[in-house]
């Protein structure tokens, strides 16, 4: 079994490899999207409070956001490492690096759940709760903080599932959760009448369930690399390359919160509650027009990575190629459907007609170089899937904080119509950014190919 996988990764026909990788880690994404609106839409509809208990917990997403972000921190580095070293045959320190991210996760996992106990109503406040939803936010975030164990076990070590090229199995993971989540939450809410506090109680209980199925995997017969006592202790020389390799996911995720704050507050100041409606639905066009890039590159990362350890020079230029040409054939088809039908997209999420006009105008402008993401994506993962910890870390830095949040406070001092300079300042981002890293990838993967050859 374990030379069948790791002969699949290394000798499998390429394109088939990544459809059996993609198409897995894709359709997790959806579930998991799905089913976190199906959560939010049984909370909207709590008897008498169900709008107040919606934007209740519309609060605790920042926070909730920024605790699976420590999960990548971990994961999203030590994975395409651990995939590195069995390329290279050297699965001791493919299992030293599961051993190290498995305890770091449950201290993280300790920390964040103090601070979240000690400082939730203050971070609350801090991301808009009033003194309408400060009771239902932390009714939520305290019982969510109590799972936060479950939470990073569950994200954290399913990488490394996908990793070793099992990507069905990391798929029923998120599965597992998700069915169960959407069956516990009525019962919860409803039946048992515990309102948000069930709805919490309900994803906890979902994620200990995806956790121990998780667990159960990593140290059973089926996977390659296995959970062993003797490497949970913490060794920095093996631990401090994940964290580093992992920063580049880690501020992706964790800015999320920031940059959606600086877009509200620019376009409430400048366009009122129709501008921040406009965009509320153009970030979830984005949110889940993206999930299939996000599917292609976690099925391409392990790819690359077991190839560039084992030297295969070939393998690796291949795989990127593919995984470019098919990101770039996505999101060309996607920015052409916002150009020329954004009414699509903004019928889906509202019958107001003011609001549709405005979305309509707005997402031209805000996804005018959407067609540039699968070229972004290909690359800033392809960087991670190759152990380039200090470049992935540098662009993640680049888009977001140095050029995005910036220019959303920039632009609108120099145009005329202030709720269109604040949307341009995406594609502005977005241009720039792929720029800098095609230049810097092109000439970094050309020296990577070379270094392998010889």
């Amino acid at each position: 079994m374990e030379n069948k996988q790791q002969n699949e990764l290394g000798t499998k026909n390429i394109s088939k490899l990544l459809f059996s990788m993609a198409i897995p880690a894709i359709t997790a994404q959806i579930i998991n999207l799905l089913y976190n609106m199906v959560d939010r839409m049984y909370i909207g509809h709590i008897p008498n409070v169900g709008a107040t208990a919606l934007t209740a917990v519309g609060v605790t997403m920042p926070i909730i956001m920024v605790i699976s972000a420590f999960a990548a921190l971990v994961s999203m580095g030590g994975a395409p490492r651990s995939s590195i070293m069995m390329g290279k045959g050297d699965k001791d320190t493919a299992e030293k690096i599961l051993g190290n991210c498995t305890s770091a996760l449950v201290f993280i996992s300790i920390a964040l759940t103090a601070v979240v106990l000690i400082f939730g109503e203050k971070m609350l406040m801090t991301f808009g709760a009033s003194e309408n939803t400060i009771n239902y936010a932390l009714d939520y975030l305290n019982i969510y903080a109590y799972g936060t164990l479950f939470v990073q076990l569950a994200l954290g070590l399913n990488a490394f599932i996908t990793a070793q090229g099992f990507a069905k199995t990391s798929m029923l993971t998120v599965l597992v959760g998700a069915i169960l989540n959407i069956i516990l939450d009525p019962i919860f809410i409803f039946v048992f009448n515990m309102g948000v506090k069930g709805a919490a109680l309900a994803t906890i209980i979902s994620q200990g369930v995806s956790a121990l199925w998780v667990m159960k995997f990593l140290t059973g017969d089926k996977t390659l690399l296995k959970i062993k006592k003797k490497y949970l202790r913490i060794d920095f020389k093996v631990l401090l390359p994940c964290i580093a390799l992992g920063l580049s996911p880690f501020i992706m995720q964790s800015t999320e919160s920031i940059l959606a704050i600086s877009f509200n507050t620019s376009l409430l100041k400048y366009g009122g509650d129709l501008a921040v409606g406009s965009m509320t639905i153009l970030s979830s066009v984005m949110q889940f027009s993206m999930l299939p890039l996000m599917g292609l590159t976690q099925g391409a990362t392990p790819i690359i990575s077991f190839n560039y350890g084992a030297r295969h020079s070939k393998r690796v230029k291949e795989t990127f190629l593919l995984l470019l040409k098919l990101s770039l054939i996505y999101s060309i088809g996607l920015w052409a459907i916002a150009m020329l039908s954004p009414q699509v997209f903004a019928r889906i999420f509202t019958k107001d007609a003011e609001l549709i006009n405005i979305s309509i105008k707005t997402m031209r402008i805000y996804m005018a170089a959407s067609l540039l993401f699968g070229i972004q994506i290909s690359c800033q993962q392809t960087f991670i899937a190759l152990g380039n910890a200090k470049t992935s870390v540098f662009l993640a830095i680049l888009r977001k904080i140095l050029l995005l949040i910036p220019l959303i406070y920039i632009l609108p001092l120099f145009l005329q119509n202030k709720v269109n300079a604040v949307f341009l300042a995406e594609p502005i981002a977005d241009i720039i950014a792929v720029t800098v890293t095609s230049i810097l990838f092109t000439i970094q993967f050309k020296s990577v190919l070379r270094e392998l050859d010889y």
